[in-house]
């Protein structure tokens, strides 16, 4: 057994099967962070490190990646390495913000379905074959999450913190993983974040969306599996 558990944490709308392959995959199937009873990004943190003892590896996609950087800001003694995938360590800009909020309101008042399959295109790379099992298990992950979920979660998203100190900081070794079609979060955020982390390795993935650990299951299994090496 690796000397740390890692925590999978699923981005926005997304359930645990976001990482069931890689779980499968690996010696370590970790736990699975909760990101649905708050409505912030530290009281998701705080769920996840007291989820168990010890040296905790957080494996994050998206808004799990703000939330584990977020647990490394807080506890960095106990974390034993990170994975970010598809993610960012700043804020929303002004324009972004203001269609998180626009969202929300949707979401409040005139339904929730709409907002997600909407959404959809944004979560996987438009250049790939239409894939109706993976847009289907997305939508079923979304659906599971529901309204409430979803609200909480744009609103913990809304008040995160710039995190890029944090990473600059950080002195264990960190995946920094990106698709080269995610138009949620570029690959600048990704090159960024590399750039900051001192023992940072970064890859990009050809033609994949947002959602890598769907989309490229095999790719991100791989790049976990190397981390945890790295680590052990």
């Amino acid at each position: 057994m690796p000397p740390f558990t890692p925590i999978f944490i699923p981005g926005l709308l997304c359930t645990e099967f976001l990482f069931a392959k890689q779980r499968a995959a690996l010696s370590n199937a970790g736990q699975i962070g909760d990101t649905r009873q708050h409505d912030s990004i530290n009281g998701m943190a705080q769920l996840a490190l007291d989820q168990c003892k010890g040296a905790l590896l957080p494996v994050g996609l998206s808004m799990g990646g703000y939330v584990a950087l977020e647990m490394a800001r807080l506890a960095p003694e106990r974390i034993a390495g990170m994975a970010l995938l598809s993610t960012n360590a700043g804020v929303d800009n002004d324009e972004r913000a203001k269609e998180r909020r626009q969202l929300i309101k949707l979401a409040t008042h005139k339904g929730f379905k709409g907002i997600t399959r909407s959404f959809l295109s944004q979560l996987i790379s438009k250049t790939a074959p239409v894939d109706v099992a993976l847009a289907d298990n997305i939508l079923a992950m979304a659906n599971d999450v529901g309204r409430v979920g979803f609200v909480r979660q744009q609103t913990a998203i809304l008040g995160r913190r710039d995190q890029r100190d944090t990473l600059a900081g950080f002195d264990a070794p960190v995946l920094v993983l990106c698709g080269t079609s995610d138009v949620l979060t570029p690959p600048k955020f990704s090159i960024e974040m590399a750039d900051l982390a001192p023992h940072a390795n970064m890859i990009l993935l050809d033609g994949i969306g947002h959602l890598s650990a769907l989309e490229a299951p095999g790719a991100v299994t791989k790049a976990l599996y190397d981390l945890f090496c790295r680590i052990e």
